[in-house]
């Protein structure tokens, strides 16, 4: 028997440049491997990987097992719940060994169903029609993802858009439903989200400049060649993205133009898309507002959620014709109540808010303006709304979940104001939610902020908090993203070997509304870390864990949370899991050629024109901030080659800086993949279960009996 030689810890070549901003002059050592053409690059990185393979070999059985748990957890053939628009239920189907979703479609029992079949996935569903398997359009291909799928309002037409790169742009491509057959209209390089005109004449889609930045939206009209498509917006302005789509009503095509904290939005009427785009309300620095359409008392309103001195937005209506004109106050701005979104219906409006820290869903009467909030009994939850294709449905269609409910689908009968069950995420194994038990507690900043972490355990391992115990703390805030309530199976593995789940809901994110989001984010960012810091040290400080069995979780904008908490408490953490980390944040944001930038300036700041925000950018993005003094935690980077978001040379030169101070770092990346990882259920599966027996050997977790 020969024993197998652990590679050589890769070394990434020193090959000096130098950034140079207001007066300040940086040496880079790794810049040279943002070349992903170059051959030594990708040697590098082919390198990196083949170290880590190395390093984890010894978990090989344990992911394993792991990824066999969340096989054996998963009802693999399955459905989902059908959706009613137009004379179809429509509904996806999984099967046992295959890696992609089927999408299916059956026909109505009459135009008065709404109660959607209960499909079983043994039994024949009369009338299924297949209309697109992702295992057949992803064979021949390393990475399959879908960014659009749409059946025309008729029924008749299918468009779908397809990327087989993992950079995020889409092909369409257009099939008749009956036949099968593919119309010849093929739209290459596409962004996510086009949308069928009502009549199903034209496809609306939106088209990326070189810096990733949705910036033009298009018509197309069936039938006619690409080169023809009609430019119908372009937004000149760099720090702005773009989308469109159709009223539910289908009156208007509502075209978008946002920053991270300006909109502006145009309204075409449905039946006329090659008239002149109408805008609703001029942009204004610092505003930003949302369009729905509705018909009050015989006429077209437009219900406008806004910010202008409103900081937790504010509701009113005018009218679709003159939208500039009288305002109707329908809910006035309530400090602490953030309202999220409005979606309206023929009859009555839905509007999503968050106070408390919960996302919550309320009905709102077009008459009054009076609101109901739907009333869910766990104190912990995530609810939200989907699938509600139609106009003027008796139910609203909700999702529900919490860290120990699975995932719920409730149709909500209005007119009653009952909630109907039609499914409930099977978990296999006879997984029973009273096993398991979530909570909340609050951590104190430095500032004397309240931190709210919401925590998860199994209840055969004690309370947790009673005694210390190995503790995952997950963390992003950024974007007023919320991290919100949420059920996992793969969580189950790590709950069931008496892992704490905990979640820091640090400033950044939008929990506690619009302030929490403003107060970290530009020169107020470092709150976010400092945040996730007082919440690790509150666990350890009230006995719910301690710092050798803990470890700190955070993905994108969440991996930059990573590396900055490694530089200011790497005491604090027994190992660090960074999935694609913007842990090169300065030198991206001050590159403007590079995807998303610009954009950028409103989250981060502009370093490349202002010196304040440069020096303090500089402060704190982690590539620059590695330190020589301190021992840190053993640090896992996942990246993917063709991520287009966070490109994989952040974390590649972040690692290659903390192998020169002796840190303990893996970097696996990707080859074929993009931001979200891998694709198909399977390979994510196996790139999850790689992380947690990771994880699980940091913090010496050992399997359960």
């Amino acid at each position: 028997m020969t024993d197998t030689l652990e590679p050589p810890l890769p070394r990434a070549a020193s090959r000096p440049v130098v950034r140079r901003h207001h007066g300040d002059d940086v040496e880079d050592r790794y810049e040279w491997l943002r070349d992903k053409d170059d051959t030594e690059v990708i040697a590098h990185l082919e390198r990196e990987n083949a170290y880590a393979d190395a390093r984890t070999a010894h978990l090989e059985a344990q992911r394993e097992r792991i990824f066999d748990e969340i096989k054996a957890r998963t009802l693999e053939t399955d459905l989902s719940v059908p959706i009613r628009r137009g004379q179809w239920w429509y509904y996806g189907r999984t099967h046992e060994g295959r890696q992609y979703g089927i999408q299916c479609r059956a026909p109505l029992a009459s135009p008065d169903d709404w109660t959607p079949p209960e499909l079983s996935p043994d039994t024949v569903v009369p009338g299924e029609q297949i209309l697109l398997d992702g295992n057949v359009e992803a064979e021949g291909h390393e990475f399959f993802s879908l960014g659009s799928f749409e059946v025309s309002a008729d029924g008749a037409l299918m468009l779908y858009g397809v990327d087989v790169a993992g950079d995020e742009r889409y092909t369409i491509r257009v099939r008749e439903i009956a036949t099968g057959d593919l119309l010849p209209d093929e739209i290459p390089d596409t962004f996510a989200g086009a949308s069928f005109s009502p009549d199903g004449r034209f496809i609306v889609y939106t088209t990326v400049d070189d810096a990733w930045r949705p910036d033009t939206v298009w018509l197309h009209e069936l039938g006619t060649p690409v080169s023809a498509d009609r430019k119908l917006h372009h937004e000149a302005d760099e720090r702005y993205w773009v989308g469109a789509g159709f009223t539910r009503s289908d009156r208007y095509l509502v075209i978008e133009a946002g920053s991270s904290i300006t909109s502006e939005q145009w309204l075409v009427p449905a039946d006329d898309l090659e008239a002149e785009p109408r805008v609703v309300w001029p942009r204004t620095e610092g505003v930003e507002y949302d369009v729905s359409h509705a018909v009050v008392d015989g006429r077209d309103v437009l219900y406008i959620l806004h910010n202008h001195e409103a900081l937790d937005f504010e509701l009113v209506r005018v009218s679709a014709e003159d939208p500039t004109g009288e305002r109707h106050v329908v809910l006035p701005h309530e400090p602490g109540r953030r309202l999220l979104g409005l979606s309206t219906f023929r009859d009555w409006a839905v509007i999503g808010y968050r106070r408390e820290g919960l996302a919550r869903l309320g009905l709102l009467d077009y008459a009054t303006g009076d609101v109901s909030e739907i009333a869910f009994d766990e104190p912990l939850y995530s609810a939200g709304t989907g699938g509600n294709a139609e106009w003027a449905p008796p139910v609203l269609r909700l999702g529900y979940g919490s860290f120990v409910t699975p995932g719920t689908v409730y149709d909500y009968d209005v007119a009653g104001g009952e909630l109907l069950l039609r499914k409930r995420q099977p978990v296999l194994g006879g997984y029973d939610p009273d096993d398991y038990a979530q909570s909340r507690v609050w951590a104190t900043a430095d500032d004397g902020t309240q931190v709210p972490i919401s925590l998860v355990w199994k209840r055969s391992f004690g309370e947790a908090g009673a005694t210390p115990r190995p503790v995952h703390l997950y963390g992003y805030g950024s974007y007023e993203h919320s991290i919100e309530p949420g059920f996992s199976v793969a969580r189950l593995s790590e709950l069931d070997r008496g892992v704490v789940f905990a979640v820091a809901h640090v400033r950044g994110g939008g929990e506690m509304g619009r302030q929490w989001y403003e107060d970290g984010k530009l020169l107020a960012k470092r709150n976010t870390f400092t945040d996730f810091v007082a919440c690790a040290r509150h666990l350890v400080d009230a006995g719910y864990t301690t710092p050798d069995r803990m470890v700190a979780e955070g993905g994108s904008a969440g991996g930059l949370l990573m590396g900055a908490v490694a530089n200011l408490a790497p005491e604090l953490f027994a190992g660090i899991l960074a999935a694609v980390p913007f842990v090169d944040a300065l030198t991206t944001i001050l590159d403007p050629s590079l995807p998303l930038t610009v954009i950028e300036w409103d989250e981060w700041g502009d370093p490349l024109h202002d010196p304040e925000v440069y020096a303090y950018m500089k402060s704190y993005t982690p590539y620059e901030n590695v330190r020589e003094d301190v021992r840190y935690p053993r640090i896992l980077a996942v990246t993917s080659l063709n991520d287009t978001r966070v490109l994989y040379v952040e974390p590649a030169k972040w690692v290659a800086r903390l192998r020169e101070v002796g840190a303990d770092a893996l970097l696996k990346c990707e080859m074929v993949a993009g931001h979200g990882g891998v694709s198909g259920r399977y390979n994510s599966w196996k790139e999850r279960a790689y992380e947690l027996a990771w994880l699980f050997d940091t913090l010496g977790v050992a399997d359960p009996a």
